[in-house]
């Protein structure tokens, strides 16, 4: 449905976005998630024929963004993340205007307009200048105007931005509801949002595209090991000692705590991280040693999105972050 071949995206020295290439298929939401300054917009913008691409293609059902302008754009219907509304206009106004650029005209734009308003849900505000509308509602008669034409490729950046929740809730809905008609592309840097959502994740950094995968198979896939946290009363050398003999740790750090004790980390990539702390325990008591405390860890999908973006510090920072924050220590 949707072709991306190595574009690349320079404003002089500065690359904003870094030889992306992915394929995306009909009939499914697909998020692109990023932190702020990933290359989200200006890929998007280059999708919808918006920007040019200092190289590569973009190729919408077979067309070329670029070669093929007219055809390609056909197909795509578009909300930037500023919706491009004329606020002194009705909604039912402002959407006559933009079926007329699109071609539409007659009977059909008058059912058009109506089958979106009705879809969007702002048929009660479409007398309403779009001034006076909430952001919530302007929001909605920006995807109205994705709609019209009947695109089969949505395409919507940071939908749900400086909404507020119960508006937020709303246009999650409407996007799932779109997605069961329509290829739907929407940007976001809120993780629990796509992953609630889509179908299929793009991670994006630094303008690459770092993992494309569905949201369970990329925790599968992609999830720091687990993590098993034991504080004992000892030195590192005879913690490492005890554990020898454990099969499935892939990793021990160690680190000091108050009143000499100690906290290890223990990493495992086993399926069953219970069968490991099992096993654990069972180390420690064979050698008559007290485990003052132990915690089982799972990394999350957030885990997951701060590692790839940022890095193992990004990873350092959250947890410094909580444990001010919650006053306890991870």
């Amino acid at each position: 449905m949707i072709s991306v071949e190595h574009v690349t995206k320079c404003y002089g020295d500065v690359m904003a976005v870094d030889d992306l290439s992915f394929e995306i298929d009909e009939g499914h939401v697909y998020g692109f998630l990023g932190p702020n300054g990933a290359g989200k917009s200006t890929t998007m913008n280059i999708m919808t024929g918006c920007l040019s691409a200092t190289e590569g293609s973009v190729k919408i059902d077979g067309y070329d963004i670029f070669e093929e302008p007219y055809e390609a754009k056909k197909r795509i219907g578009y909300l930037p993340e500023q919706p491009p509304l004329y606020m002194t206009e009705t909604p039912e106004e402002y959407l006559r205007f933009v079926g007329e650029a699109k071609g539409l005209g007659g009977s059909l734009l008058k059912k058009q307009i109506a089958d979106v308003m009705e879809q969007t849900k702002i048929t009660e505000v479409k007398n309403r200048r779009i001034s006076a509308l909430s952001k919530g509602y302007k929001q909605r008669v920006g995807i109205a105007q994705a709609l019209l034409g009947n695109p089969r490729v949505i395409i919507l950046d940071e939908p749900t931005v400086g909404l507020d929740p119960i508006q937020i809730i709303e246009i999650r809905a409407l996007i799932r509801e779109l997605g069961k008609t329509h290829t739907v592309i929407f940007s976001s840097h809120i993780l629990s949002e796509v992953q609630t959502i889509c179908d299929q994740i793009l991670i994006i950094a630094k303008g690459r595209l770092l993992v494309f995968d569905g949201p369970e198979q990329l925790e599968k896939r992609l999830l720091a090991p687990n993590e098993i946290l034991i504080t004992v009363a000892m030195e590192e050398e005879e913690i490492r000692k005890i554990l020898t003999g454990v099969h499935y740790i892939t990793q021990i750090l160690v680190e000091s705590k108050d009143a000499g004790l100690h906290m290890a980390h223990l990493r495992t990539d086993h399926d069953n991280i219970y069968e490991v702390s099992r096993a654990v325990f069972t180390a420690f008591a064979t050698k008559e040693k007290v485990l003052l405390e132990m915690t089982v860890k799972k990394a999350n999908l957030e885990d997951i999105f701060i590692e790839l973006t940022e890095g193992s510090e990004g990873i350092k920072k959250k947890e410094e972050a909580m444990e001010e924050e919650e006053g306890y220590e991870i």
